[in-house]
């Protein structure tokens, strides 16, 4: 049933998704799985519903390609779930090293995403996709209601964002005040909060796929030349030297970071990071490539 590949691509969608400012999207484009999840997402439609309604659950398991997304949701959850407390800690502890290593990997990632088909509308919607990422990631956090109704509609929107590359599902978390009360219910196991934020990721799932699918069976070079400018944009927001107070960030140069912090700006560990980060996706291309 759970394919142990699939389950730790899937791990590592989760990972990113905890991390304000990474999305699992962005993880899923990397891992050679992005537009397999879309279409199978897309696929819990009215067909599905019907083979349950009739008993045919071997056709709506087929139809859903149900064992390929059982295994990467397993490796998503397990991962949110379970790691949780370590990302809290590598945020707080090892910031620098850890935005480093994200920023060599999306850094390296947007360039393999980017479609070989170079004309003025890929390349205008890459600069349109990375403005509007870099305007997301700039914008500053508002307070929000702690009320149900509230959360359902943060899990539909952020769950939007975590299947966009570029856009991270936790940051639009963080926007709408949200970000510390969900993770906070995952560690302390508030299932009525998990339940209704988990029902409106399901809807906006749902819902969203379909409209990716459709772009990408339609305008597909200029969907991922967007898609690329997403993540290029979001760049901004991964930044590994930043001044922060409250939710808001400012970046800084790593000497002005060492002066106005009064601790080492870790340059040449970020640069091995992001080095690492960069080097692991040239592995999982070149991968990819031998594997098709």
């Amino acid at each position: 049933m759970i394919n142990f590949r699939l389950l730790l691509k899937g791990l590592a969608m989760g990972s990113a998704d905890v991390i304000p400012g990474v999305s699992g999207g962005t993880i899923a484009i990397i891992t050679g799985i992005y537009e397999e999840l879309i279409n199978s997402i897309k696929s819990v439609d009215n067909t599905a519903l019907r083979y349950v309604l009739r008993g045919q659950f071997k056709d709506f398991w087929s139809h859903i390609n149900g064992a390929f997304l059982v295994s990467v949701f397993s490796g998503v959850l397990i991962s949110i779930f379970t790691l949780a407390k370590a990302i809290s800690y590598l945020l707080e502890n090892q910031p620098i090293i850890l935005w480093s290593f994200f920023f060599g990997l999306i850094l390296a990632s947007t360039f393999f995403v980017f479609p070989k088909v170079i004309n003025w509308k890929t390349c205008l919607f890459g600069v349109l996709g990375a403005g509007i990422a870099y305007l997301i990631t700039s914008l500053s956090p508002t307070s929000s209601p702690d009320h149900l109704w509230f959360v359902f509609i943060a899990g539909a929107i952020a769950i939007c964002a975590m299947i966009l590359p570029g856009i991270s599902g936790s940051f639009i978390l963080i926007l709408l005040a949200k970000y510390e009360y969900v993770l906070e219910a995952v560690k302390s196991f508030n299932l009525v909060v998990i339940v209704v934020f988990g029902l409106g990721c399901v809807v906006g799932l749902l819902s969203f796929s379909k409209f990716i699918h459709w772009l990408l069976q339609k305008y597909k070079d200029i969907t991922m030349a967007a898609l690329a400018g997403f993540m290029l944009g979001s760049l901004n927001k991964i930044w590994p030297w930043k001044e922060v107070a409250g939710e808001s960030f400012k970046n800084l140069l790593p000497a002005d970071y060492a002066n106005l912090s009064g601790q080492p700006s870790q340059f040449v560990l970020a640069i091995l990071f992001c080095v690492a980060g960069s080097i692991i996706v040239v592995m999982l291309e070149r991968f990819g490539k031998s594997k098709e």
